[in-house]
């Protein structure tokens, strides 16, 4: 399985970081069955984070032909706008992703039956708000839910939401939680554990999905 990690300017390092290195000990655990990288919708370059001057190196293009995996992180910055910094806040971040050739290639993602789209925070915000989510279920950071349902998005109350072939964590730390579950969905259980015993970390959360018997009471908000 390869896997791709999508960077553009103002992302969350931690969104970044959490499943890189989960998958990069799926692949030492494996024997090799995960490759992983970053990338950009631009090409090779350096890309600076939300978080202060923090930058990491995309080392390629996002390409879906050769993508089993991609994720999209959030951004990082303040909620609200500010007229001193403009374009440094977090839903200007994610609405800039709008603007570049990362939407065109996450339409090509979705509709590829043999690649699978995940997202750690508000990039299933950056989706919804290029109109690529509506009407799925997913998942975004807990202070961003309205915004994601203004984008057409079922919004889920769950750690994970697995919508077939996307798969959406909330905010930030999820990303570990998000890796873990990849590795077990696409390698196993057996993998996922090894790995989760390598970082001793317990995963956490309950993974949501359309299976299963329906609920006839509820008591998770929106959990449709």
């Amino acid at each position: 399985m390869h896997a791709q990690i999508v960077l553009f300017d103002g992302f969350d390092p931690m969104d970044v970081v959490g499943p890189y290195e989960v998958l990069y000990a799926g692949g030492l655990t494996s024997g090799g069955a995960v490759s992983v990288e970053l990338v950009s919708a631009e090409g090779p370059r350096t890309v600076v984070s939300g978080s202060g001057e923090l930058a990491m190196t995309a080392t390629a293009t996002l390409d879906v032909e050769h993508a089993d995996l991609i994720i999209v992180p959030g951004a990082s910055g303040l909620f609200e706008p500010n007229a001193d910094q403009p374009g440094s806040s977090l839903p200007e971040r994610l609405a800039a992703t709008t603007e570049t050739e990362l939407p065109v290639m996450m339409r090509r993602a979705l509709d590829d039956p043999g690649v699978l789209v995940a997202t750690v925070c508000g990039g299933s915000l950056a989706l919804a708000m290029a109109g690529l989510l509506e009407g799925r279920r997913a998942v975004t950071h807990h202070l961003a839910v309205d915004a994601l349902a203004a984008g057409g998005v079922i919004p889920i109350q769950a750690r994970i939401v697995d919508d077939g072939d996307l798969i959406t964590a909330g905010g930030v730390t999820s990303g570990l939680d998000l890796g873990l579950y990849l590795l077990e969905r696409c390698l196993g259980p057996r993998i996922s554990l090894e790995v989760e015993a390598l970082f001793d970390y317990e995963r956490r959360g309950t993974v949501w999905s359309a299976k299963g018997a329906e609920p006839v009471i509820t008591f998770a908000p929106d959990a449709a």
